[in-house]
């Protein structure tokens, strides 16, 4: 049997003041620091052993996944860090309160630069130090490859070249992978391996810090998939994501 197990990054400062993060690199809190040990804890019990780690390039990711190896007591696993990995950009309304852009914009229009397969926020201007491509981070990548917007399908097609080309020849070497990273990138992967339609994904949440579980046949069909935890906690995890952007 072969496992994928797939963690979205603790709770962020930006996800406690209900900010649009994408690409911006921001840290982990108290809290998101602490779900982080709580999953690494739980994997562990549960007997998970991973043997190769993938992450994106954002410090949220990177901790979070730390924090669980800790918890894990395998610190000493590899880790491969790419850029692939990272959140979807947000384009020019990364900063922006969710809940304060709704009221502006409208929830349905807030719903689509969210989470819509097709339709992207408004985008940032080359000399935008929130680009990336005026970070140092990414100088090695192809200035034409880093993003100023992008909606889920422009995610997924960034996304997917690194998951069929890097992580799925490792899973065919490796019993276990773990993947820690983003709401955005993550749900691109999970969309990938359950077929689910553009509608589907639209209202598919990933709540933060917790475990999920893909187990795979040998010859990599899907077998079983689930949430790692207490049923009704992931619940409201997943219901608070969901009603994030929500005009108040």
């Amino acid at each position: 049997m072969k496992t994928l197990i797939l963690v979205r990054h603790g709770e962020s400062a930006w996800n406690k003041l209900n900010l649009f993060t994408g690409w911006t690199d921001v840290d982990l809190t108290e809290n998101g620091v602490k779900e982080a040990f709580e999953a690494g804890k739980l994997l562990k019990k549960e007997g998970f052993k991973p043997q190769m780690c993938y992450t994106s390039y954002l410090k949220r990711a990177v901790k979070t996944l730390n924090q669980i190896l800790d918890a894990m007591d395998m610190d000493w696993l590899p880790v491969e860090k790419n850029w692939r990995l990272n959140e979807k950009s947000y384009g020019a309304i990364q900063g922006l309160n969710k809940a304060d852009t709704a009221a502006k914009y409208g929830d349905d229009q807030v719903l689509l630069w969210r989470r819509s397969y097709d339709v992207q926020p408004p985008a940032l201007e080359d000399n935008d130090p929130r680009n990336p491509r005026n970070e140092e981070r990414y100088a090695g990548v192809d200035p034409k490859l880093l993003p100023a917007t992008e909606a889920l399908c422009d995610t997924i097609d960034r996304i997917m070249p690194y998951y069929k080309g890097t992580i799925l020849p490792a899973m065919e070497k490796n019993d276990q992978i773990i993947i820690v990273a983003h709401g955005n990138s993550l749900r691109g992967i999970v969309k990938e391996l359950r077929g689910m339609s553009n509608e589907e994904i639209l209202k598919f949440n990933l709540p933060t810090a917790v475990p999920y579980i893909f187990e795979f046949s040998d010859d990599m069909k899907l077998q079983k998939e689930y949430f790692l935890g207490d049923p009704e906690e992931i619940r409201k995890k997943i219901e608070g994501v969901a009603n994030q952007a929500k005009k108040k």
